[in-house]
């Protein structure tokens, strides 16, 4: 494992994050997150842009580096670090192998809420996945697990594939979860249908006239917005 590489980049960045840390904008963030998690007060731009500075001149990182570096901003209390570990994940989902999925899933059930499991779930296991398709088997199994971030994330992987989406997989894992009680599994349904009928609308339209009896309105609601 290239540890040097994970202890670099960690170090430029925690200098440069906490450099720029804004007490009063962290505690608004704070409360729009209801006070789950705890922010430096970096708005995106910012936290960006210093992001970029403490990459600047870093090799390519491997495998064993996108663990590190993910794990280690997992364990650090600040959101941003979180954030940015879903944007460097998403920046090098084409390095990892299949067996990469195992710590991303450890990402979406630890220090979970929907602004980075979405990320994970679009971007970076939706871009495993596509590089690697036994995978899908791992995401049949998370359709009905009991963690709803698991179930989320199988809902929203295919968001980007467009014309590529495994229709039978998507609508599949709708149906399965379509009477689930979180607000966010019903959320995610709405927005993955929703997503798709600007591919295939005649084919939403259709599933969601098929099954409104037993999606929720929120689902229905979302899905049919655009229709």
């Amino acid at each position: 494992m290239s540890r040097p590489l994970a202890d670099d980049l960690l170090g430029r960045l925690v200098a440069r994050f906490e450099a720029a840390r804004d007490p009063v904008r962290a505690e608004a963030a704070a409360a729009y997150m209801r006070d789950q998690f705890a922010f430096l007060g970096l708005p995106a731009p910012t936290q960006r842009a210093l992001a970029r500075a403490a990459v600047a001149g870093l090799p390519a990182p491997a495998e064993a580096d996108l663990r590190a570096v993910a794990l280690a901003c997992w364990e650090l209390p600040e959101r941003e670090y979180q954030y940015f570990a879903c944007d460097w994940l998403r920046a090098h989902v084409s390095v990892p192998g299949p067996g990469f999925l195992a710590t991303v899933r450890t990402l979406i059930v630890t220090k979970s809420w929907w602004d980075t499991v979405d990320p994970l779930a679009t971007r970076v296991v939706g871009g495993l996945v596509r590089r690697h398709p036994a995978l899908v088997a791992e995401l049949d199994a998370w359709s009905v697990e009991g963690d709803l971030w698991l179930v989320r994330t199988a809902i929203l992987h295919q968001l980007h594939y467009g014309a590529e989406t495994d229709t039978g997989r998507l609508f599949g894992y709708c149906t399965r979860q379509a009477g689930h009680r979180d607000f966010f599994v019903r959320k995610a349904i709405g927005w993955a249908l929703r997503q798709y009928a600007r591919t295939d609308p005649e084919a939403v339209a259709r599933y969601v006239a098929e099954h409104r009896d037993r999606l929720s309105p929120l689902s229905v609601r979302e899905a049919t917005k655009h229709l």
